[in-house]
């Protein structure tokens, strides 16, 4: 462990041999000398502002030494000739560590008394702001989030010009110490949900967090993984983040992911789009109630389809449409099933694509397969056209999870009415219920609130956007 004293050479020797200078080439020591004293300044090479850290060693070795020995020499030292932004005085090892590896710079000198200089001049590399990839409006603002936490809790502070904005940090991971920041509004978010959720970040104990949220999220829920529904909100929008924040929520942003965790989730929250919000209140509610119905939509198109078809000898005449005339070469539930492995396959391989071929993979892609597999007798058209319904509904949704919880739960109805018919269809439904019901969040409120428990107006603001009032 890392042990700042008295003596400079020891702690010099200790810092070298803990952040392994010597093998590592990206770990920068530059020894400077000012009137015969001495000071070693520790940073990683791609991390500090180039033009500032000059400076200041310009600025350094001009002057009369660094600090008399006594007892507070580091922090006085600081207060009169380190007139950089932020500057941390500390003995001791681990917070220089941290501050290094975080990317600032650390100074040791020898009249700093057992004490080091934490400096900040962090500037990671970044892309700038732009419009969110998986959230995209038509109308509103076209900055989103990127993978420097700085940056977007600056965007959300931004929006939110209130003292009472709280930006906790927490430190995640025992090898990775990801930066976190719990954001909420102080007075507005519940109190309890709020400790709550900072209780459970600081009791993640795990290796490293390598995939941002993601990996935050594992972390935070290792039970019930044959759960598919989404637990946390994700959004890529700060003016989303800052509008549910606004509303007594709390948000998650975690260094090197371009997202922020919305807290509390609910199931209903992810019909919710940024969209709504910048129409006005009656264009808002109808393509809020449009979505949810062909979104809900895509769990039982199919399914039901296929029950029809299978009753097609008990159906009245004016439904005699719904029972197609040729069956085609293979079983209609095999055909289904086909389809839904044939629209991943071209989801996967647009992914993979060059940008300046996915759409033209996709729609060539889907076009000859299509149209091979209707003349060989594997599809029939009926099928192809209640998946392609399915497929461009699930667009329609920008959740990824929650879109293939609902795929995956039509698939289940499919082989539950292939082996029961309508009691098959009737227990898929118990299941999901089952499952939705007995989801759970992070913490605060139930998952299918507000259903349950019951509030009317809650309810009623989902599906439709009603305009605030101005408050005299």
């Amino acid at each position: 462990m890392l042990e700042i004293t008295n003596d400079f050479n020891a702690t010099v020797a200790s810092i070298d041999e803990t952040l392994a200078v010597n093998d590592n080439f990206d770990m920068i020591k530059r020894e400077i000398s000012a009137n015969g004293s001495r000071a070693v300044l520790y940073y990683i090479d791609g991390f500090i502002k180039g033009g500032e850290l000059q400076k200041l060693l310009m600025f350094l070795v001009g002057l009369d030494g660094f600090g008399d020995g006594k007892t507070g020499a580091a922090a006085r030292f600081a207060a009169v000739n380190l007139p950089d932004v932020e500057v941390d005085i500390t003995s001791d090892g681990g917070d220089i560590i941290r501050g290094v590896l975080g990317g600032c710079c650390v100074m040791a000198a020898e009249g700093f008394a057992g004490e080091a200089a934490v400096i900040d001049l962090r500037s990671y590399p970044s892309r700038d702001t732009q419009d969110a990839e998986n959230d995209r409006v038509m109308r509103g603002a076209r900055d989103g989030f990127v993978e420097t936490l700085i940056f977007n809790t600056a965007l959300v502070r931004r929006r939110i010009r209130d003292t009472r904005l709280t930006m906790h940090y927490v430190c995640v991971g025992k090898k990775s110490r990801t930066d976190i920041v719990v954001a909420y509004i102080d007075g507005v978010a519940d109190a309890k949900f709020v400790e709550q959720v900072k209780s459970k970040l600081e009791s993640v104990d795990v290796d490293a967090l390598p995939l941002g949220h993601q990996s935050l999220t594992e972390s935070l829920f290792r039970r019930g993984w044959y759960n598919p529904f989404p637990k946390v909100r994700l959004t890529e929008r700060p003016d989303a983040t800052a509008a549910h924040l606004l509303e007594g929520g709390v948000a998650i942003l975690c260094d090197t992911s371009p997202e922020a965790m919305l807290l509390p989730t609910s199931f209903f929250d992810f019909f919710q789009e940024t969209n709504d919000f910048y129409f006005p209140p009656f264009t808002g509610s109808y393509l809020r109630i449009v979505r949810t119905i062909v979104f809900a939509s895509t769990i039982f198109i199919t399914p039901v389809w296929y029950l029809l078809f299978r009753m097609g000898d008990s159906l009245p005449s004016w439904m005699s449409f719904i029972v197609p005339e040729d069956t085609g070469e293979l079983p209609v539930i095999v055909q289904l099933f086909l389809t839904e492995f044939a629209l991943d396959v071209l989801k996967l391989a647009s992914l993979t694509t060059p940008s300046t071929m996915s759409n033209s993979l996709s729609i060539i892609g889907g076009l000859l397969l299509g149209d091979f597999a209707v003349q060989t007798g594997w599809l029939i058209p009926e099928v192809i056209f209640y998946m392609a319904f399915t497929a461009i509904s699930n667009f329609t949704q920008s959740n990824y999870e929650l879109g293939y919880a609902f795929k995956y739960f039509r698939m289940m109805l499919l082989i539950l009415v292939a082996l029961f018919g309508v009691w098959g269809m009737a227990a898929g439904v118990v299941i999901m219920t089952a499952l939705l019901v007995t989801t759970r969040g992070i913490c605060g409120k139930s998952y299918l609130y507000p259903l349950i428990p019951f509030n009317g107006r809650a309810l009623a603001k989902l599906f439709l956007r009603v305009k605030k009032r101005e408050r005299s």
